[in-house]
């Protein structure tokens, strides 16, 4: 007996374009780029919620951040019976011991490093200059010698300017620093409240959420919500671990190779690396910069130590700690990560990941719903049944 629903009486309207499945695609693509450019054309609509995000956001993100990281430990003291509000106090006083040791051991370092680096900036710049105008005297790169002087001139100009314009402090210069200040210090304040009742009410957000659909759509949101925070979290404590050991890593293989400022290079490329392969270029630049002006055999050495962290990063820390959670190809991950650094800077560089990983989660669930009561797809529902069999 033949499955297939009779189309006899359709118009050639529904079966060569309603019946397609690549029209059907196009048409939904289509659908999303009009959503997005008459968006992009109404963005100034949407100011009063902007500003409302950018005040909240990040305490609401390192809270999140952080609850992430430390409920694998809190999950394990409520499976050994530790009762919630005991795991709760235990858990918020290890963060704020962690983070006073940080602040007492590695700032006074990074801070005396970073001063330094600041004060020889103008000394490596003329050695590289230098450098480059040697190299640059060759026959072959004597036509752009003139672009070079010029390059050079500007640069040095508008970092005069620039410095210029730190040492001249205005009132509304202060009151920007003295509004920085209030910002971080807001964070501080109330990163813990919010790390507080993500870790008491956490579990209670998806439930929450899936009770605002009807009744027979709950269970596949409540899947779906699910997917996206177990994607979320994943990528969030696989990403900072991994970066974490990259840090000390760095910090290790520069200070046994004496590269000055190790401590505070390799804590930078550590945390660069939570930037997906771009990351890891951009930590090396600077290491690489201050070893050749240093000693050109010491830049050797830089180069050797990082290739060392990348092995030991993809042969080991990679496999064992990311896996291969979010199934993404690289090619993909560095085409999101270019386009969300040229539309949203750096904080588009941090978010691409995570934020594609809730869209492709959705876009499959959604796919796979739409399969389902579309009624298009009905002939590879029989196909499939016919191979099963």
């Amino acid at each position: 007996m033949d499955n297939k629903p009779e189309n006899q009486g359709k118009t050639w309207f529904w079966r060569w374009f309603l019946d397609n499945q690549l029209v059907s695609g196009l048409l939904i693509l289509s659908l999303l780029l009009i959503n997005l450019i008459l968006f992009s054309q109404t963005s100034y609509l949407f100011n009063p919620l902007k500003d409302f995000i950018s005040a909240i956001g990040v305490p609401v993100a390192c809270g999140a951040v952080i609850y992430y990281l430390v409920k694998p430990i809190y999950d394990y003291l409520l499976n050994k019976k530790v009762p919630k509000g005991i795991a709760i106090l235990l858990v918020m006083v290890g963060v704020i011991v962690i983070f006073i040791m940080i602040i007492t051991s590695l700032v006074p370092i990074i801070q005396k490093q970073l001063l330094d680096l600041v004060s020889q900036l103008p000394y490596y710049y003329q050695i590289i200059s230098e450098q480059v105008e040697k190299f640059m005297q060759t026959g072959f790169f004597e036509t752009i010698q003139e672009q070079f002087n010029k390059i050079n001139t500007d640069f040095i100009q508008s970092i005069t300017e620039r410095l210029n314009g730190i040492l001249n402090f205005t009132f509304s210069g202060i009151g920007s620093v003295v509004g920085i200040i209030g910002d971080i210090v807001i964070t501080i304040m109330t990163m813990p409240v919010i790390l507080y009742y993500l870790l008491k009410d956490g579990n209670k957000v998806i439930p929450f959420v899936t009770r605002m659909f009807p009744t027979r759509s709950q269970h596949k949101i409540s899947v779906m919500l699910n997917e996206m925070n177990q994607q979320v979290s994943s990528y969030i404590r696989g990403q900072i671990t991994v970066a974490i050991c990259v840090g000390f890593t760095y910090i290790i293989g520069y200070t046994l190779i004496g590269l000055p400022y190790g401590v505070t290079i390799g804590m930078i490329a550590g945390l660069l690396t939570i930037i997906p392969y771009l990351g890891s270029i951009i930590g090396l630049t600077p290491a690489l910069i201050i070893g050749f002006v240093t000693n050109p055999t010491l830049a050797l050495h830089v180069f050797l130590v990082f290739v060392i962290e990348q092995l030991i990063e993809s042969r080991v820390l990679q496999p064992l700690i990311l896996g291969s959670s979010l199934k993404m190809h690289p090619v993909t991950i560095l085409i999101i990560l270019l386009a969300a650094g040229k539309m949203f800077g750096l904080v588009g560089l941090l978010i691409a990941v995570p934020v594609y990983a809730v869209v492709k989660v959705f876009i499959t669930h959604f796919f796979a719903w739409y399969k389902e009561y579309s009624g298009l797809y009905y002939n590879d529902k029989v196909e499939e049944v016919q191979i099963e069999e």
